[in-house]
């Protein structure tokens, strides 16, 4: 009976669930944790370029991955619940009274199991992290066979694009992007977005392919964000840093105040001498002594730095930013099984922190350290 009477709950739950938003005002939906997560990364990249944990090349590919990932959560519109009135109300009361419970039976009796037991925590992490990319590389599958049948379907190539971006098979999205224009006709996102993978493919370095595609973008919409960010990233790659400058505080002029990728292209225009930045610094003691060090007393300064690190953390594991930090530190070494084990301890350390354990996976993806 305990567990009938747990699905009972259930079942009310879910009803309750579908019948609360058709009483409530349509909302925003907001990204507003992601992009937090990817301003923090900006930030700590800066930090540890500034102490000397990271190079100069690994910071900058760093950048422009998470200067994607930030632009990409920018450009999905807020979504708003349709207005409903009283009889649709009334009629989804209805039918979500009557046709969950008989959807939750007809579904649980072929396939439920109420005597099997539960699994543990850190295997249901790992099921659930495979079942995503599982889940991914089957929408793939499904619809480049649905486009083998449907070359000219431009709604397929817009929904595989961006997938194969994100799977990490940049020269596949491409060809996906290329085929939207194709198929979909030109549009400055559409232009911003396939320059994108262009530079992704060539990790990180705006090509001049992907230059013509930023100057598409740049003709068709003035204003495209993602656009210039890449065109003034192209100027500062060519080493015309006052004209890079010159782009991003056009871009700032014209952002609004609350636009999430403010801050990326901020650190990028203090990056290269624009100002208006505060960038983190060590103290001065640290600076001046490190000054009258040499490479062997500097780096032994930095791997005490490392350690004193390594040891607040085990007293205080929810530190999210000091774990990556940490991590960063052990790469920059050459130290990966150190890392490795750093990502571990992390995850031990928030594993109860359902939103801390989120930021650290993403922090951790970044660094190249999924599993």
């Amino acid at each position: 009976m305990t567990i009938w009477f747990v699905f009972a709950l259930m079942t009310v739950a879910a009803i309750f669930a579908v019948l609360w938003p058709l009483g409530r005002g349509g909302r925003d939906q907001s990204q507003g944790s992601e992009v937090a997560v990817y301003k923090d990364q900006l930030a700590e990249i800066e930090r540890d370029l500034t102490a000397g944990l990271i190079a100069a090349p690994e910071a900058e590919a760093a950048r422009v991955e998470i200067g994607r990932r930030l632009l990409a959560a920018d450009s999905s519109e807020p979504v708003l619940a349709p207005a409903s009135n009283l009889k649709w109300r009334r009629t989804a009361a209805v039918l979500a009274l009557v046709g969950l419970p008989l959807v939750a039976i007809a579904v649980y009796v072929p396939l439920g199991s109420p005597a099997l037991r539960d699994f543990p925590l850190a295997e249901r992490e790992r099921g659930a992290g495979s079942g995503m990319a599982q889940s991914l590389e089957n929408l793939v599958v499904q619809v480049q066979q649905h486009l083998e049948k449907n070359p000219a379907d431009g709604r397929g190539w817009n929904v595989l694009a961006p997938v194969l971006e994100r799977l990490g098979r940049f020269d596949e999205a491409v060809r996906a992007y290329r085929n939207s224009i194709t198929y979909n006709g030109e549009s400055a996102e559409r232009r911003s977005d396939l320059g994108e993978a262009i530079a992704a493919a060539a990790g990180g370095v705006v090509t001049a392919e992907a230059k013509t595609e930023f100057e598409r973008a740049h003709a068709l919409n003035a204003d495209d964000p993602k656009a210039n960010y890449f065109l003034g990233l192209a100027a500062e790659q060519d080493g015309r840093k006052d004209d890079a400058a010159n782009i991003w505080r056009a871009l700032l002029a014209k952002a609004p105040a609350d636009a999430p990728w403010r801050p990326l292209v901020q650190t990028s225009l203090a990056r290269v001498g624009g100002g208006g930045v505060t960038m983190p610094a060590l103290s001065d003691q640290t600076i001046a002594a490190s000054k009258d060090m040499n490479e062997g007393d500097r780096n032994a300064m930095i791997r005490g730095m490392v350690e004193r690190l390594a040891t607040r953390l085990k007293q205080n594991g929810d530190d999210v930013e000091g774990w990556l930090r940490l991590v960063r530190a052990y790469l920059v070494m050459g130290d990966r099984d150190k890392a490795v084990g750093a990502s571990t301890d992390a995850r031990q350390a928030v594993a109860r922190d359902s939103e801390r354990l989120r930021q650290l996976n993403e922090g951790l993806k970044t660094l190249g350290l999924d599993g």
